[in-house]
């Protein structure tokens, strides 16, 4: 039985004008205007944001916890993420930024980039391993995950098997927290600070495992405001900054390529960027890259659509407190490849929301219906009809979604048909 989805990515209907900005920049076409509002495709969205991102009418929201949910356990761990740090232009140091955190309520704060440190040693591991297929691909953006369990899906046995980064913080976070303080770890929740919707639903919804170590996320713009105040006072120790430049560096575009450093490389950020060179890999094109990093967002996790400073200086931010050189494999002690469950448990398996049809006969005569209503249709991809092509569209119609006179091209030559039918008769009548 599958699993029921939940998506941290909701319409607001109210809001909803029924524009199509969403409806274009939907990369897994998941979106529809029907009845003059917005419809979200459920098996087709990945959460990556890019409707929330261009909304006009702040109709698209991102469904994350509250700060208050933090209440639900005894000790409480604040996990932020490194991005959360390109957010204070006037920061001196990491350790105020973990410190302002525990004057807000958190027991601990554990850096999400010492998870980064762990899981790019187990990645140098993996690409080791010659039999892996080439280039072996990031796991650490969900949004790409789904992307290529949607669009992509022979390229599935690409993806590496190892956890985010968020999920290794919280099992060493809590791990470390129940023996310092001697408490069970069932009393230790721990609140991942998100940049984005997509890394939400990774929580509630985990890629390659069944349960997650995270308890909650709080968006960073949840939190900003009071941060910002508690950061003004908060100490500067660089004795509780763990994690290397390197893992602080994940934050931003080529972070990963640049601690992992494998020969050849590639880091792409922004998702239409992304399906591009996902394609050329898809193809056969890019034979002899080893490793692709690829970030829905622009400038990767820095360009979130939940965080609140602009993605440019965000960027800058993070790159001048991850500007020296390090090796995050002085910061991991080789145990830890076995002390901590690193791995998938299970197989990233294909998303099915492209298919047409179960039966194989039926979805190819559906396909043949597809192509030659296409042919009939303009093909100025305008989605006036509510959907965001002309492909698209025949497949909705095909699929009892829709019907050609959704098409205002199409309806306006049926009303000029009708026109001049009315026109002819009359004169008919006259004469």
């Amino acid at each position: 039985m599958e699993k029921k989805r939940f998506h941290s990515v909701r319409l607001e209907g109210d809001k909803c004008r029924g524009c199509t900005n969403c409806l274009k920049r939907c990369p897994t076409e998941a979106i529809r205007v029907r009845g003059g509002r917005a419809h979200i495709i459920d098996e087709r969205c990945i959460d990556c944001g890019e409707c929330i991102r261009v909304c006009s009418y702040h109709a698209k929201v991102a469904v994350t916890d509250p700060l208050s949910s933090i209440s639900r356990f005894r000790y409480k761990i604040a996990l932020p993420a490194p991005s959360l740090y390109g957010q204070f232009k006037e920061l001196r140091g990491i350790s105020q930024v973990l410190n302002g955190l525990k004057q807000m309520g958190f027991d601990e704060a554990f850096e999400v980039a010492r998870g980064a440190d762990v899981v790019s040693r187990a990645i140098r591991e993996r690409l080791r391993n010659p039999d892996l297929p080439r280039p072996v691909i990031s796991s650490a953006c969900p949004a790409i995950v789904r992307l290529i369990q949607v669009r992509f899906p022979d390229l599935i046995d690409h993806i590496v098997d190892v956890r985010q980064p968020m999920e290794v913080a919280a099992m060493i976070a809590k791990r470390e927290f129940a023996r310092t303080h001697q408490v069970p770890e069932s009393e230790i929740g721990c609140f991942f600070i998100t940049p984005c919707p997509a890394k939400v639903t990774a929580v509630r919804n985990p890629i390659g495992h069944e349960t997650s170590a995270v308890d909650g996320t709080i968006s960073v713009l949840e939190i900003y405001g009071l941060l910002s105040s508690q950061i003004r006072n908060a100490p500067v120790d660089i004795t509780i900054e763990t994690a290397s430049d390197l893992g602080v560096g994940w934050a931003k575009s080529g972070g990963e390529c640049r601690a992992v450093s494998p020969d050849n490389s590639l880091a792409v950020d922004g998702i239409e960027n992304c399906i591009r060179v996902l394609e050329e890999i898809e193809d056969n094109r890019l034979r002899e890259l080893e490793f692709f990093e690829g970030a829905a967002c622009t400038g990767s996790c820095v360009g979130g659509p939940l965080n609140f400073e602009n993605n440019y200086v965000a960027r800058s931010n993070v790159g001048r407190l991850s500007s020296r050189t390090a090796d995050p494999d002085l910061n991991v002690d080789s145990g830890m490849m076995t002390k901590y469950d690193l791995y998938d448990s299970s197989r990233i398996l294909p998303n099915s929301a492209m298919k047409l049809d179960d039966d194989l006969i039926e979805a190819m005569r559906k396909m043949d219906r597809i192509e030659t209503i296409y042919k009939e249709l303009p093909g100025y991809d305008c989605g006036s009809c509510g959907s965001p092509t002309c492909r698209t569209f025949a497949e909705d119609i095909v699929q009892g979604a829709a019907t050609q006179m959704d098409c205002i091209h199409k309806m306006k030559e049926q009303l000029r048909i009708m026109a001049q039918q009315m026109v002819n008769l009359a004169q008919t009548t006259r004469e």
